[in-house]
């Protein structure tokens, strides 16, 4: 799969859980799909946010590159490569680029309808 990720073309990422970003627009890659959930590639430019939101689906997020500043039920915390986070089904959450900044997102279970458009 690897191999060809470079190939794999990025699709714009303008809302998530219907609700539109912050200050511009991401991008993603579904990275793969299972009967029990997904993964995503995600890119933030720096000051792209999410607005607060809760879903239907555990989500894990895995930061790759950059800082991410969020908060999880009130909680805050900021984000570095190598740090990683859940996002509880049900939970209000969201996230900030605090510069540009890439992660894996896995969700689970498989959500009832797309959670990012």
């Amino acid at each position: 799969m690897m191999d060809g990720m470079e190939e794999q073309v990025w699709q714009p990422l303008a809302t998530v859980e219907g609700l539109p970003l912050l200050g511009g627009e991401g991008r993603f890659r579904l990275l793969e799909t299972a009967e029990s959930g997904l993964a995503y590639l995600i890119h933030y430019p720096a000051g792209v946010a999410s607005p607060p939101h809760a879903h239907d689906h555990d989500s894990i997020v895995y930061v790759l590159s950059g800082r991410l500043r969020g908060a999880v039920d009130g909680v805050e915390a900021v984000l570095e490569p190598g740090d990683s986070v859940v996002h509880p089904r049900g939970v209000t959450h969201h996230v900030e680029a605090l510069t540009d900044a890439m992660w894996v997102e896995f969700k689970s279970p498989l959500p009832v309808r797309p959670p990012i458009a």
